[in-house]
């Protein structure tokens, strides 16, 4: 049985799954976390120095770290996302690296308007005023301490149009929304009276609310910057629960200060845990979550059924989602 190491098995499971049916396959031992660093990448060798295979999610296994693992032969990763290894060098090692392509669609999208939803509502907020007894002391029968914004009847701008981009622009249109969606790669099949494509000239200039549903590349590495602000509408939402560094955010947080953005909802930032002096921490009506968009039970799950298929595949010497083919 080969033997295989979890590199940091926490966020996956903190102890709602079972890892048994990775056991049953090989010899694995899980660590809750082993490092978010590249300057920890001992560690990481230490770990892995004994195994055929390595499962991560966050944990860098860069090229100095491969270089020291004569014996691996697989790195599947616990993500979509694959950047943290080096896969030009995994490929030159004959190691094969896998991702989870799928798992997040529903989970995410939801994330999505569920931030939207909190902008437009401050449901939370309002919650605690209540029960800190601003209702009880309150001369009206109600109140509310923001603006209270109907999303019906207006435009959604959907930077990203794949698989969580259309399930995301389906809820938007259930909500009375109407959807114009930018992707290199169009369905027109996909466009209706309430869908369809534009450039993203159009798409900020006529959206009342842009989310981001992109890969990050180099080319829109902080598309959402000060010169793409200034041809958005006044009072914009912008929403990114995709990758943190598609946005700018200095021009961002001087653009929700100055009320050009009215408001955004964040689930990712560009450097995660997010460091203290971020300037949205303190900008104005701006919600940030902690990267939770992929985290219910069920997409979690979805997640690890597909790690073991992928490792299961691999020892049956048919690979798949393999990412440096």
């Amino acid at each position: 049985m080969l033997k295989a190491v979890v590199l940091d098995g926490y966020t996956l499971n903190p102890g709602d799954l079972d890892w048994s049916p990775l056991k049953e396959l090989v010899d694995v031992t899980v660590y809750d976390r082993t490092t978010y660093s590249l300057d920890e990448v001992a560690l990481v060798i230490e770990r892995a120095k004994d195994v055929d295979i390595i499962l991560t999610n966050k944990t860098p296994i860069p090229e100095e770290a491969i270089n020291e693992l004569p014996k691996l032969k697989y790195i599947g990763m616990l993500s979509t996302g694959f950047d943290v290894v080096d896969v030009k060098a995994a490929k030159e090692h004959n190691i094969v690296v896998t991702n989870i392509p799928s798992y997040g669609t529903d989970t995410v999208s939801q994330m999505a308007i569920a931030l939207l939803l909190e902008i437009c509502h401050h449901v939370g907020s309002h919650s605690e005023a209540v029960k800190r007894g601003d209702w009880t002391n309150n001369a009206d029968w109600c109140f509310w301490n923001y603006p209270l914004i109907e999303l019906s009847g207006k435009t959604m701008g959907i930077v990203g149009y794949g698989r969580i981009g259309q399930a995301t622009g389906r809820i938007a249109q259930a909500l009375g929304m109407k959807v114009l969606a930018f992707d290199h790669y169009k369905d027109e099949g996909l466009e209706s009276e309430s869908m369809k494509y534009a450039d993203l000239d159009e798409l900020y200039a006529s959206s009342d609310v842009i989310s981001l549903h992109c890969p990050l590349t180099e080319e829109n590495r902080e598309l959402i910057n000060k010169e793409s602000i200034k041809r958005m509408k006044d009072g914009v939402i912008i929403l990114n629960n995709s990758r943190g560094p598609l946005i700018n955010e200095v021009d961002l947080a001087e653009a929700l200060n100055n009320g050009k953005v009215g408001g955004a909802g964040l689930d990712v930032v560009s450097t995660e845990p997010i460091k203290k002096n971020n300037p949205l921490l303190t900008a104005k009506n701006c919600i940030i979550t902690p990267h939770i968009s992929w985290a219910t039970k069920e997409a979690r799950l979805r997640l690890f059924n597909t790690a073991v298929e992928n490792v299961k595949l691999f020892l049956e010497d048919n690979p798949t989602n393999v990412v440096n083919k």
